[in-house]
């Protein structure tokens, strides 16, 4: 996996690394650990670490879409007591005023859009995502570019639990 983003919540803008991390300012992230199709990876920097796991679609449709590569993300910043925040680099903007969907076995999800980025507005929803992810074996990320077409990404969640249960040890 070539990792080139990390995303991030403007709420957490405010610190230095965050800012960097948001700017898509390329960055060392040390990978620690690969569980099945998931990775984690740590970034120490200006006394704020942040650990993130990992992964990029097993298959997309349409295969012809003009995108870059798109990731997900379920990220930590153990100094601001943030454990599980999940976002989603899609890979091109977002169309405005579209949300982007999640859907887990007979589990759906609805995320807000932010440029090419997508994010859960409600933690309690952000927990029973992260569990739907635990208990099924692939994801479903669906979303409507500005330029006019529609994407599906299929994630494996192969390795999921396991690398979620290394960024809570892991990541202090």
């Amino acid at each position: 996996m070539k990792l080139r983003h990390i995303t991030c919540r403007p709420a957490f803008a405010v610190s230095f690394i965050a800012a960097l991390l948001c700017a898509h300012t390329a960055f060392a992230a040390k990978l620690v650990e690969k569980s099945g199709d998931w990775s984690m990876f740590v970034h120490d920097a200006a006394q704020k670490k942040i650990c993130f796991i990992a992964s990029q679609p097993s298959s997309s449709t349409p295969k012809d879409a003009k995108r870059d590569p798109a990731f997900f993300y379920v990220s930590a910043w153990p100094k601001d007591g943030v454990k599980s925040e999940i976002s989603v680099l899609l890979g091109y903007p977002v169309k405005k005023g579209s949300d982007v969907t999640i859907e887990i076995s007979s589990s759906k999800f609805t995320l807000f859009a932010q440029g090419d980025k997508a994010f859960v507005a409600d933690p309690t929803d952000e927990l029973k995502l992260i569990d739907a992810m635990k208990r099924g074996s692939t994801m479903e990320v669906s979303a409507s570019a500005e330029a006019g077409f529609n994407t599906t990404d299929k994630y494996s969640l192969s390795g999921v639990t396991a690398s979620l249960g290394n960024l809570d040890k892991k990541c202090e």
